[in-house]
Parts: C-alpha cells; sequence; structure tokens
C-alpha cells in the first residue's frame, strides 16, 4: 500500500480531537469514529497518528479497525451502496441485486468506482426485514429491490 500524505490541517485537527478525549487509549473507538468523519476513512497513517497520540499500538489500533465492520480502511464513494446479504433478503433475491451492482458499475464488493462516485459493500441485517431485498445508498433505504430496479437506482445519483 502506498503512503498517503496527511493535509497538516487535519493532523493538527486529528491530534486536537484526541486531546479531547483526553489522550486515553480507553476512547480509542470514539477518536477512530471522529477520525473517519474527518477522513472518510482510516488509512495506515491515520492509524498510525491515532496510536501514537493514544499511546496505544499501532496492532492494537489496527485489530480495531478491523473488526469492527463501520470502519474501513478504504475511501467509500460519494454515493456508498451496500446490499443486505441477512437471511431475508438473501433468500429473497439480494444476490441477484449484487450481481447487477457489480455489472452496472464494474466493481467488486469493497471496491469504488475509479470516478469516486459509488462504492458497493454487503451487510448483514438492516432490520427491514419485511421490504427485503434491502439496499441503502447513503442513508437512503429501498425495500423490495429486484435486479430490474438497479439501473433506476444508479440513475438517481448520476
Amino acid at each position: 500500500m502506498a503512503n498517503i500524505k496527511l493535509p497538516a490541517a487535519k493532523v493538527d485537527e486529528l491530534k486536537e480531537v484526541c486531546k479531547r478525549f483526553d489522550n486515553d487509549g480507553g476512547e480509542l473507538i470514539n477518536v477512530l469514529h471522529a477520525a473517519q468523519e474527518m477522513f472518510g476513512y482510516l488509512p495506515a497513517e491515520v492509524q498510525e497518528l491515532v496510536a501514537n497520540e493514544l499511546n496505544v499500538s499501532v496492532a492494537h489500533v489496527y485489530g480495531v479497525v478491523t473488526f469492527y465492520s463501520f470502519f474501513s480502511m478504504i475511501p467509500k464513494g460519494e454515493h456508498p451502496i451496500s446490499i443486505c446479504m441477512g437471511t431475508a433478503c438473501y433468500v429473497r433475491g439480494a444476490e441477484k441485486v449484487l450481481d447487477e451492482f457489480k455489472r452496472h458499475l464494474s466493481v467488486k464488493v469493497g471496491e469504488t468506482t475509479p470516478d469516486g462516485k459509488f462504492s458497493i459493500s454487503c451487510l448483514r441485517c438492516v432490520g427491514a426485514c419485511g421490504l427485503a431485498p434491502v439496499v441503502t445508498v447513503g442513508e437512503k433505504v429501498y425495500g423490495r429491490v429486484s435486479a430490474e430496479d438497479v439501473k433506476g437506482i444508479l440513475e438517481e445519483y448520476k
């Protein structure tokens, strides 16, 4: 993975966030939430900075980042698409819906389109099983989605 250069202003801002949490390693998850909000994702450089500021190991930070599915080490698209793969959604055709998104966007799960507009991920359950299969684009929830609906959903964000 190539090293990225973090903007000095963002580095200072992240250090301030750490200070607000008293540079306490017990506040790691709160600091990581703030960092991801700030950068959009948690690259290695951000994880190293957080580890140094909170006086915890980089391995510990990495462990937390990789354990919780909310955190991402790759940039998400401007319109992150999540397809629910929970049981209700899966048995009602979520896999076909996912395949259609991958086909239209020419990316795999976990990837972002070259223009940075869309990224695709899967999740386990959004708690809307009666609307299965469910897709979210950002904060917007789409229910009873079929493969035929995918093109129209994408058109809303072009």
